[in-house]
C-alpha cells in the first residue's frame, strides 16, 4: 500500500507542476492501487515509456444507434452491417481535435503516430523525466506480488486546461491490470492418448449418461441439438483470442478429434495469426491449458467452421494485457471473423473508466462491422474473475460491457443447474441497456432487498447465455483429463454461433451480428433453455440465485439449436 506521504506527493506534483507554461488541470487520478500491487519507488528518468492518447471520438451516440439497427431483430435494417469506412468515419475524431493535440505534443518535441484504424489513438515513446514534465506526473514503479512483473504507472496525471474535451485520456497512466496469470484449471487426468474414448450414439436424441460426469462433444451435441454435419461456406469464420504465450497445440487437437470427433475429415485443424509478438510454437511440453481448451472445443464443436486462433504476444504495451492490439487488430481488417471468443477478462475494478469506456466502444465497432464478440463471464462467481476476500460483489469485464455477449456456466444434465462457479452481476460502469431492461427488472423484483448495497441494480447485468462449464474432457500435453471454468462455456456458445452463421449464409443471408438484441427479443429467449436453480455465491454470501428468466447466474439459459434455427429464420 502506499504511505499517505507519497500519495500527498503526486497529487502535489499533479497540481503545483507547470510545463510549456499550459494552464494544467488534473485530467485523472486514483487514491490507491489494487492489494495485488507494490510500490518499488521512482522510476529510473531515462526509463522509456511507451504511451497512447486517446482523442476524443467523434460520433458515438449516432454508432450505436446505428448498431443497434443492425442488430434489432425488428429493424428493417437488420443484418445490414457497416463498413470498414462507415465505422471509421463515425469513430474519427474532429480535425480540430487532431490538430489541438498534435500541436500540444510538437511543443514538448513529440512526435506521435496514428495507431488504430479510425485515427482515435496516437502512439509516441518517451522517458520518464520528459513524461512527468508534460503531463505533471510522477511515473513510479510497481510490482505485482503474485507474479513478480513490474510497470511503470503514476497515480495522476493534468492535461491543458484547453484540451478537455479534445484529449480523452493518456494512456498507459492509472491502470492496473491484473498480469493474465492464466486460470487456475484443476485439471483432472483422465486417460492416456492411446485408450480410446468411451462409445457413444451421435444418431440418439437422449444424453448419453456419461454426460453427467464427463462432458464431451457428443454430450453437447445431444444436449443442445448441436449439429455434426459440415459447414459448407469458407467466408464465415470463427476467431478464438489467446494471450500469455499460451499455445494451441496441433497435436493435442488431432488426438482430441481422432477420439471424440472421428466423422470429421484427417485435415480438420485451426490456421494460426500473430500480433505484439506472438507465437503458436509446436513442441508438445509447450501446449496451453487454456488455448487447447478454446480451440478443441471451437474446431471440435463447429465442425468445418474455418477457425483461427489469434495469439496475442508479450510484446504488446497497451496496458491491458493485448486487449486493445487485438480489437484494433481486427476493425484494421477488411473482414474480421464474424465470431470472436475469448476466455480472459478482467475485474472492473481494476481498469479506469476511461479505457474501459474506450474498450467497450471497440467491441462496438466490430460489432456494428457484424462480428459476435463473446467473452467467458468469470469463475468467480458474485467475487470476480476468480474467487477471493470482498465485501461487496465485483464485476467483470469485459462482461458488463453492453456491447459484448457474456457466457456464465452451467453443470449438470438433467437438468443443468447453475455452475456455483458462474460470473455474474452488474456493472458499476456501465448502465443497464435497454434490450434487458424487461428481463434484469424482473428479476430485481423478485430479488427484493437480498444483498441489497453489494451490487449496482442499474448497472449492466449479465452474463447474457451459459453453457456447460464443468467436467468437461480435453487434450492437454497428450493426455486426458477434465477442466472446469466459463472458460469452456464461451467457446462451445461460440461454436453454436459459428454453426449458425453457416447455414445462414448458404442461403446468402447475414451473421448474426451483435447478439444481445436478439437474444433478449421474445424470440431469442423462447429459443433458449431457462436454467432455474444453483446459485453463484461469493464475497461471503450466497451470491445470486438462478430463477426463471434472467438472471445473474446464467443468464436467459442455454442453447437450443433447432429453436435457434427457426428464430434466426432458417
Amino acid at each position: 500500500m502506499f504511505s499517505s506521504a507519497f500519495l500527498v506527493a503526486c497529487l502535489a506534483a499533479v497540481a503545483y507542476g507547470t510545463p510549456m507554461a499550459r494552464n494544467m488541470q488534473v485530467h485523472e487520478t486514483r487514491q490507491s492501487i489494487p492489494s495485488a500491487f507494490k510500490l518499488v519507488g521512482p522510476a529510473a528518468p531515462d526509463t522509456m515509456l511507451d504511451l497512447r492518447i486517446a482523442l476524443v471520438q467523434g460520433d458515438m451516440a449516432g454508432l450505436e444507434k446505428a448498431l443497434m439497427d443492425v442488430s434489432d431483430p425488428a429493424s428493417p435494417l437488420k443484418g445490414q452491417f457497416l463498413s470498414k469506412e462507415q465505422v471509421e468515419a463515425f469513430v474519427a475524431p474532429k480535425q480540430e481535435t487532431v490538430d489541438a493535440v498534435t500541436a500540444f505534443l510538437k511543443e514538448n518535441g513529440i512526435e506521435a503516430t496514428t495507431s488504430s484504424p479510425a485515427g482515435d489513438w496516437l502512439s509516441f515513446s518517451i522517458p520518464v523525466s520528459k513524461a512527468n514534465a508534460v503531463f505533471d506526473a510522477e511515473f513510479s514503479v510497481f510490482n505485482h506480488t503474485p507474479t513478480g512483473t513490474t510497470s511503470v504507472r503514476t497515480l495522476a496525471y493534468s492535461i491543458p486546461a484547453d484540451l478537455v474535451g479534445k484529449l480523452d485520456f493518456v494512456h498507459p497512466t492509472t491502470v492496473f491490470a491484473q498480469p493474465f496469470s492464466g486460470r487456475v484449471f484443476n485439471f483432472v487426468p483422465a486417460r492416456t492418448a492411446n485408450k480410446p474414448a468411451p462409445a457413444v450414439n451421435l444418431t440418439s436424441d437422449a444424453v448419453p449418461a456419461s454426460c453427467a460426469t464427463t462432458i464431451t462433444p457428443a454430450c453437447l451435441q445431444a444436449l443442445y441439438g448441436i449439429p455434426a454435419t459440415l459447414a459448407t461456406t469458407q467466408s464465415n469464420k470463427l476467431g478464438v483470442s489467446g494471450f500469455i504465450e499460451q499455445f494451441a497445440n496441433q497435436q493435442d487437437l488431432r488426438t482430441f478429434l481422432t477420439n471424440f470427433r472421428p466423422d470429421l475429415p484427417s485435415t480438420t485443424t485451426f490456421t494460426t495469426q500473430t500480433l505484439d509478438g506472438g507465437s503458436n510454437p509446436q513442441q508438445l511440453g509447450e501446449a496451453g491449458i487454456e488455448a487447447d481448451l478454446d480451440t478443441q472445443y471451437t474446431v471440435g464443436i463447429a465442425s468445418g467452421v474455418p477457425t483461427v486462433f489469434i495469439s496475442v504476444g508479450e510484446r504488446n504495451r497497451d496496458g491491458v494485457n493485448g486487449f486493445l492490439d487485438i480489437i484494433n487488430t481486427l476493425l484494421g481488417e477488411s473482414a474480421p471473423p464474424q465470431v470472436l471468443s475469448t476466455s480472459y477478462g478482467f475485474d472492473e475494478p481494476d481498469l479506469p473508466t476511461s479505457i474501459a469506456n474506450n474498450l467497450c466502444n471497440a467491441y462496438m465497432q466490430l460489432g456494428a462491422r457484424g462480428t459476435s464478440i463473446l467473452f467467458s463471464s468469470g469463475d468467480g462467481g458474485v467475487s470476480g474473475s476468480q474467487s477471493q476476500s470482498c465485501t461487496t460483489f465485483i464485476p467483470t469485464f469485459p462482461s458488463g460491457c453492453p456491447f459484448v455477449t457474456s457466457v456464465g456456466a452451467t453443470t449438470g444434465i438433467g437438468p443443468e443447474t447453475a455452475a456455483d462457479f458462474s460470473g455474474g452481476g452488474f456493472s458499476n460502469i456501465f448502465a443497464q441497456p435497454s434490450f434487458q431492461s424487461g428481463a434484469v427488472s424482473t428479476f430485481l423484483n423478485a430479488l427484493g432487498r437480498t444483498n441489497a448495497g453489494k451490487f449496482n441494480a442499474a448497472g449492466r447485468g449479465f452474463p447474457d447465455i451459459s453453457a456447460q462449464g464443468e467436467n468437461v474432457e480435453i487434450v492437454f500435453q497428450g493426455q486426458f483429463g477434465t477442466v472446469a471454468g466459463t472458460s469452456c462455456s464461451c467457446p462451445i456458445t461460440a461454436s453454436t454461433i459459428a454453426l449458425l452463421n453457416d447455414e445462414l449464409a448458404a442461403q446468402g443471408k447475414p451473421a448474426l451480428g451483435f447478439l444481445n438484441p436478439f437474444l433478449y427479443s421474445a424470440a431469442g429467449t423462447a429459443a433458449l433453455t431457462d436454467v432455474t436453480s444453483g446459485s453463484n455465491p461469493g464475497c461471503n454470501t450466497n451470491g445470486f440465485t438462478a430463477r426463471a428468466g434472467w438472471d445473474p447466474v446464467t443468464g436467459l439459459g442455454t442453447p437450443n439449436f433447432a429453436k435457434l434455427r427457426t428464430a434466426v429464420g432458417l
